[in-house]
This record gives C-alpha cells, sequence and structure tokens, in this order.
C-alpha cells in the first residue's frame, strides 16, 4: 500500500477514535438526561393541558413552553410527596399504601422487589459496601457485580450470596448469580466508582482495585443483612 495512503489512513481511525471517545460520554449523558426530560414531561402533560383548558392563554399552545411547564409540575408534584410521606402523618399514610399494594398478587412482588434493590443501591453506611468481584463468565475472569442478600443452602447449610451482576456500557441489563460467599470477594470500589467503570467499560475508574482474594477480602457473616 502506499506510504502517503496508508498514513493518511492511519491518521483518519486515530482522529476518528479520538473524537468518538470525546463525543461518546457528551452523547450518553444527552440520551440519558433527554429520557429523563422526556418522561418527566409526558408525566406532567395532563396537569398542563388542564390548566390550557382552565386558563386558555396563547402561551399554553408553545409546545416548548408546554414541555417546559410539564416538567415543572411533575417535579412540583414529586417535591410535595416527598415532602408529605417525610412527617408522622405522610409517613404513616405511604405505609398504608404499601400495604394495599402488598395485597395485589403480582404488583406486590414487582414493588417489593423493586423496593428492596432501591434501598440497597442507595444505602450510604459503610458496612453496606456491596461492590464485589466475582469468576464471571468462566473461573478466573472476574466481574464487577453488587452484593443484593444473603441465603442458605437448605441442604448442607452453606451461606450463599445472591450478586447483580450489570452488563457493561448497559447496566440495565444483568445477571443473579446464586453462589458460595466464599467465592465473593469484597472490594474497595464505592459504587459510584463501580457504575462509572460500567458505564464506560474499565475507561474511567480507579487505579488500584482489590483484586485477589485473601482474609480481609473475604466477606464475614456480620457484613450480611
Amino acid at each position: 500500500m502506499n506510504p502517503v495512503l496508508s498514513h493518511t489512513l492511519r491518521s483518519l481511525q486515530r482522529n476518528i477514535l479520538a473524537g468518538i471517545i470525546t463525543i461518546g460520554p457528551l452523547f450518553v449523558t444527552y440520551l440519558i438526561f433527554s429520557f429523563l426530560f422526556t418522561t418527566l414531561a409526558k408525566a406532567g402533560r395532563p396537569i398542563v393541558e388542564l390548566f390550557n383548558v382552565l386558563f386558555p392563554l396563547g402561551w399554553f399552545t408553545s409546545p416548548f413552553m408546554q414541555s417546559v411547564l410539564a416538567i415543572v409540575m411533575t417535579l412540583a408534584v414529586l417535591y410535595l410527596v416527598g415532602r408529605v410521606t417525610s412527617v408522622v402523618v405522610g409517613r404513616e399514610a405511604f405505609e398504608l399504601f404499601e400495604s394495599a399494594l402488598e395485597r395485589l398478587p403480582f404488583v406486590a412482588k414487582v414493588y417489593t422487589s423493586v423496593r428492596q434493590l432501591i434501598d440497597t443501591m442507595m444505602a450510604k453506611k459503610p458496612s453496606s459496601q456491596r461492590v464485589v468481584l466475582v469468576d464471571f463468565p468462566i473461573e478466573g475472569q472476574k466481574s464487577i457485580g453488587f452484593l443484593t442478600r444473603t441465603l442458605t443452602d437448605s441442604v448442607t447449610g452453606e451461606p450463599l450470596a445472591a450478586v447483580l451482576l450489570p452488563n457493561a456500557i448497559n447496566p440495565t441489563s444483568a445477571f443473579l448469580q446464586v453462589l458460595p460467599r466464599s467465592k465473593v470477594i469484597e472490594t474497595d470500589l464505592t459504587m459510584e466508582q463501580a457504575m462509572s467503570m460500567l458505564m464506560t467499560g474499565g475507561a474511567v475508574g480507579p487505579e488500584t482495585i482489590r483484586y485477589s482474594q485473601s482474609a480481609e477480602s473475604v466477606l464475614p457473616p456480620a457484613q450480611f443483612p
């Protein structure tokens, strides 16, 4: 191949790759915020349409203003719900609401599972560190996972661990592995560091990580709820 053409192709490939690396995180951030704002706008659209009927003003017909107002209305509703549930009366009302949901056969399973997962992921206490490494997909290849709970083998009585293994780049898809607790390695990663590594395919993360199994890295029973 012509040296000049080869050099041009390598330069073109290098610059395109640099552009992808630069624009990629911005594009992913845009997609996330775009999805979030679109969802908020759809949720608040009925309220805006009701206001448009009650107060027929000209600027209500603008799609941009309707979207902005819908987002503001949704955030206001979320704030009010959070504010109400933060007081004693609101907390009791929310407990009654949860009790009603638990009586619905299918909804109860889904709601309880999602609520427990969110509570686990949002935990801030040091003892709730749940970023671990496990052998997956084959032995010797470690995958980042989130410890969700422990259980016991009904036959041998051996302690087991349930570990959620999100896929890189797309952590909304994941595998659930149940394995012996002795096979789980506790890391020194925070939840934020682990999610950054997953979202960027490992490009963003700490310089060091606890990888090897040791007496300190084996999760003791006291760390499991």
